[in-house]
């Protein structure tokens, strides 16, 4: 009996539970600093044996004042400069010190302004040390909006020049009722030989007028002229119900032509040529009817060519 006390007694900080599920629980207390859950409990089972008792043990870390080392602090002296006296290490033989911020020559006036426009752009004076023009700038500078209208789009600087030849609404009629477009007729021309004809269709005028400049770049034609700037001979052409005549004329004469045909000549670049509409009267037809003229003519240099004569026997 000595014997079972003295061994209760020893276990006395055990608990000692006796459970049907044979397993063995090993956990240790939580951290009162942390909130963070431990690790789950691990789990041993022994199905071998019909009967198992589960133990749990508790074990706490206690760290007192005594155990720290503070010998270090002992013999410093925070008074002391020898201690706080720093080193630093010896300079290579061949370290040569950096000049001061204040040393030197002191910048010019120019130097300032071109620095200053090399990050903030020109002055509102004009001037530019960089050689730029800021009014130049400002008018290559693409104009987004207008004062009480919608958004502006810049022409486009290519050497052709525009002009709108007609101007018309038209109709579609669909299931729900009649929609309603505007179809522009528009020639391009640089007045050196390059001519087009183009039509576009917007439920706006602008819209159309763009579309058909568009369409007219893409259908740029060369056309043949003699010194005089007038055509080498004479031409005929038809487009649909359309059909026109262009004859050459004599340096002084201008263009005598009307319509639609008058308008292609001009932005060729024809000073001297008669011209004669003698089909439809419509804008459209008349302007593809001429570039169809003008593509028919050739140069006599080409026509020489082709034959395998001089130039000068082709007047013989």
């Amino acid at each position: 009996m000595a014997t079972a006390s003295a061994t209760l007694s020893s276990l006395s900080s055990l608990s000692l539970h006796t459970t049907a599920n044979s397993r063995i629980s090993l956990s240790k207390t939580r951290n009162p600093f942390f909130t963070k859950p431990t690790k789950p409990s691990l789990y041993h089972s022994f199905s071998s044996h019909p009967t198992t008792t589960t133990t749990t043990t508790t074990a706490t870390f206690t760290v007192k004042s005594s155990d720290i080392d503070t010998t270090f602090f002992d013999n410093f002296n925070p008074n002391d400069e020898t201690d706080t006296v720093f080193n630093p290490p010896e300079r290579p033989e061949d370290f040569v010190a950096p000049p001061s911020f204040d040393e030197g020559p002191m910048e010019t006036e120019e130097e300032i302004a071109l620095a200053y426009e090399e990050l903030y752009g020109p002055a509102y004076s004009g001037e530019s040390y960089l050689g730029n023009d800021i009014y130049v700038m400002d008018s290559k500078v693409q104009k987004k909006t207008g004062f009480g209208s919608k958004t502006k789009r810049e022409k486009v600087k290519d050497g052709f020049e525009e002009r709108v030849v007609q101007v018309r609404r038209v109709t579609k009629v669909v299931k729900g009722g009649k929609q309603l477009h505007f179809r522009a007729v528009v020639v391009v021309g640089d007045k050196q030989g390059q001519v087009g004809v183009g039509v576009g269709k917007a439920k706006e005028v602008v819209g159309a007028v763009q579309k058909s400049a568009i369409n007219a770049r893409r259908n740029i034609v060369s056309v043949p002229m003699t010194k005089y700037l007038t055509f080498p001979h004479r031409s005929e052409g038809d487009y649909g119900a359309a059909k026109v005549m262009l004859r050459p004329a004599s340096p002084g004469t201008g263009v005598i032509a009307g319509g639609a045909v008058r308008i292609v000549l001009e932005l060729a670049g024809v000073e001297n040529a008669l011209g004669k509409q003698l089909g439809s009267n419509n804008a459209l037809n008349n302007a593809r009817a001429t570039v169809v003229a003008v593509q028919k003519m050739r140069q006599f240099r080409d026509v020489a060519r082709d034959r395998g004569i001089p130039m000068e026997e082709l007047w013989k």
